[in-house]
């Protein structure tokens, strides 16, 4: 068997990033870049106040000058601001262009008879934001193969971009196979279990970036699991649940070698997720994952999500930390060991019992704390790596 390492590598190494488009910036938010954002003007385009006050030339306390108008947002003093002059300016707005200045703060100052007399020292800049503070023009203010989220929007639309270029979203099918699944609300009939993969393992594929485009139950029968994951493949990754391994009603094997799509690898030294089958057709990608919630959740994590990240050009896996385990964990012979772990002061935490179909394990869950095959126990306190979920 495979360890986690080596399988992960082979899925990368199957790996074609797929191409790019122009994603209008409003709708980016999810994506990842596929080209530079390079900054089209200084942030901010132009000297302006921090404070609400007055603006003037730098002097001494106790100094009363005279009022001569106003700069707001959006629209700035026309004129000079001289000698024994001042005006009052909103925070936002334009600074004069007579340099020197400073802004003092409304309650530094008092106003009255056109006039206001600044109660402390003004120093040349004082409470000015300078333009280009945050951003120069032409410089590189994110990089392709970065994921776009609020604050990278942000930053984007402030360097003047009105669209990115990012990687196509990959098309996700997803079929999970059982006689037993019932969707989810209905009715349960006996030795009938609610279909909680699909919905799961949807979601935790459009949170990768991905575009689920189907998602679908096969019986457990032959053709009808063939015909299942034939209309899947159109898709650039396939998501299977169940049926990946021997027994007499596990049908999505043969299904796959009949339709064509080349075996990578099979069975992970992994628990939970032993039973993990991973091929391709061409360039889309089918991973067979174990039937169990928790089985099906922890492989997703450790192949299908850093398979989705590659193909839109990010980083596919986040640098393992380490935590100190909270409880004492015993260790499996032949398999590293997944657990669902909470991460509070850099100590990781079981969230209760670890077996692959207790799904409630999950909830609550920061990281995977992966535990190295081997005799014994690991004790309170041993340093373990983790992989943030």
């Amino acid at each position: 068997m495979l360890s986690i390492d080596d399988a992960r590598a082979r899925v990368l190494g199957a790996i074609t990033p797929l191409p790019s488009e122009t994603v209008p910036i409003g709708q980016s938010v999810g994506r990842v870049l596929s080209a530079d954002v390079v900054a089209a003007s200084d942030s901010p385009r132009f000297d302006n106040s921090a404070m609400d006050g007055f603006a003037a030339a730098a002097g001494a306390p106790g100094r009363t000058l005279k009022l001569i108008g106003e700069a707001r947002a959006g629209a700035p003093f026309a004129g000079r601001v001289g000698p024994g002059e001042a005006i009052r300016i909103s925070t936002g707005a334009q600074m004069p262009a007579d340099g020197q200045l400073g802004v003092l703060p409304l309650e530094l100052a008092t106003e009255a008879g056109g006039a206001v007399t600044f109660n402390d020292e003004l120093t040349p800049g004082r409470n000015v934001r300078n333009a280009g503070e945050d951003l120069r023009a032409g410089a590189t203010v994110l990089t392709a193969g970065t994921p776009i989220g609020p604050a990278e929007l942000s930053v984007a639309i402030n360097a003047g971009a009105g669209s990115v270029q990012c990687a196509l979203r990959p098309r996700v099918a997803i079929v999970n196979t059982g006689d037993e699944l019932v969707q989810a609300g209905a009715p349960l009939g006996p030795g009938e279990i609610y279909d909680s993969n699909g919905p799961m393992l949807a979601a935790m594929a459009t949170l990768t970036g991905a575009e689920v485009i189907s998602v679908g139950v096969a019986r457990d029968d032959a053709t009808a699991t063939r015909d299942a994951i034939e209309n899947a493949l159109a898709a650039d990754v396939v998501l299977l649940s169940g049926g990946v391994s021997v027994g007499p009603h596990d049908h999505v094997k043969p299904a796959l070698e009949a339709l064509g799509v080349r075996e990578v690898f099979w069975r992970v030294a992994l628990r939970p997720g032993k039973p993990t089958w991973f091929g391709s057709k061409d360039e889309r990608l089918v991973f067979g994952l174990p039937g169990n919630p928790v089985s099906a959740y922890v492989t997703f994590v450790l192949f299908a999500r850093p398979a989705l990240r590659a193909l839109q050009g990010a980083d596919p896996v986040a640098p393992r930390g380490s935590a100190r385990l909270g409880q004492a964990v015993e260790r499996h012979a032949a398999r590293d060991e997944c657990i669902r772990v909470s991460i509070a002061d850099g100590v990781a935490t079981p969230t209760g019992p670890q077996g692959s179909h207790r799904s409630s394990s999950l909830a609550g869950a920061d990281a995977l704390a992966i535990i190295p095959r081997g005799e014994g126990t690991l004790a309170i306190g041993e340093q373990v790596a983790i992989e943030a979920l």
